[in-house]
């Protein structure tokens, strides 16, 4: 199920599922035990894979009634004004699964028009180079600010990986690891001293956090409209702050691609 509020010109929408996860060892033993079975009244000592697939098929329909419910909930933004529709995913997969969600319920209701298009975003540079630039020039792109977090990882097999916490960046050493060949894989952020985040290599936006400055000037909730302010704190500063990030990642991509000769756009 889903449910929606209309805050401003945003919408916000809540995407509940639920599913009954059935333990791989439980439906193995249940299997086993199924073609055990067949074998006594059959007197065959094989079973055909096609035959086990069905068996597969009538366990896990046996078992799914005594599965154990597990809800889940998803928060998506869309904003009408910049074009964007924003999911509260952990990982670009999940994010896809729930689009697709999305896109397939939009299509069912009546007199709904045609189908909606979506695309994920691309940028002129990838953010792993965008990161790499920015540490390695000690020069963070305008209206930003690199924090004291980062993860550095090595493209390889091994996957070597160095991580700082609550540690300046503007060291040599940073760079060191970036010339080596490592990665930058996260790296906390602040934007306009409003919104502090944790950028990932695949351009994804973690760990957002308002800030006090931000806070401050907002009006006081009541109990009753708590949620609207919060939410209409947030949606009004991500829908600034995604536009001038990714600016700073070179723009969104167009039909011309860009020179490998690019620079990120990073603060004189």
């Amino acid at each position: 199920m889903a449910l929606s509020e209309r805050i401003g010109p945003h919408v916000l929408l809540q995407l509940c599922t639920e599913r009954r996860p059935l333990p791989s060892s439980a439906v193995k033993a249940a299997l086993e035990e199924r073609i055990d079975k067949y074998k006594q009244e059959t007197g065959r000592e094989r079973v055909g894979a096609k035959v086990k697939k069905e068996m597969k098929e009538e366990v896990i329909l046996d078992l799914l009634p005594r599965a154990f419910t597990k809800r889940s909930s998803t928060m998506l933004w869309i904003d009408p004004v910049n074009h964007f529709l924003v999911v509260g995913s952990g990982s670009l997969s999940g994010a896809d699964k729930i689009v697709t969600f999305l896109i397939e319920a939009l299509a069912t209701i009546p007199g709904s028009g045609p189908g909606i298009e979506v695309k994920p975003v691309q940028t002129q540079m990838s953010a792993a180079v965008c990161m790499s630039h920015w540490l390695s020039s000690r020069e963070a792109p305008y209206q930003f600010s690199v924090d004291r977090d980062c993860e550095l990882k090595m493209p390889d097999d091994e996957k070597s990986t160095v991580r700082y916490s609550r540690h300046t960046l503007e060291i040599d050493e940073v760079a060191q690891h970036i010339t080596s060949g490592k990665v930058p894989t996260q790296l906390a952020m602040t934007w306009k001293s409003r919104l502090s985040f944790v950028l990932s290599d695949t351009a994804q936006i973690k760990k957002i956090k308002v800030l006090d400055v931000v806070l401050d000037g907002a009006p006081e909730a009541g109990k009753d409209d708590g949620f609207d302010t919060d939410a209409a704190i947030i949606t009004g500063e991500l829908s600034a702050l995604i536009p001038d990030l990714l600016e700073a990642l070179g723009g969104e991509m167009s039909d011309q691609p860009a020179s490998p000769d690019d620079k990120p756009v990073s603060a004189a």
